[in-house]
């Protein structure tokens, strides 16, 4: 199953270690993951919405972890996963 991680990025300090948490932990358990949290900076933010649709399109699940409820980002992808029938995995509060 190929997952898609969304969570918050966006005044996030710390937001690539925990994405990578979570791809690191998905891969072990045998998913093939698609990180958002390392595509290049330069883009816009519509630009970044734009590319992040296209990799939920290829997924078959959206993993959420617990920074998505503060992120407008996440928020809007939440929306994208239910309105394409996405499986909507989230992530447990006390890890990835």
């Amino acid at each position: 199953m190929k997952v898609y991680i969304a969570g918050k990025i966006t005044g996030h300090p710390s937001y690539k270690e925990e994405f990578a948490a979570a791809e690191d932990k998905l891969t072990k358990e045998g998913f093939t993951v698609l990180n958002p949290a390392f595509l290049p900076e330069g883009f816009e933010q519509t630009e970044y919405h734009h590319i992040n649709r296209a990799m939920i399109d290829v997924c078959d699940a959206v993993y959420f972890l617990p920074s998505w409820v503060d992120s407008k980002g996440a928020h809007m992808e939440m929306g994208y996963a239910i309105g394409t029938d996405k499986v909507i995995m989230h992530a447990k509060k006390t890890g990835f």
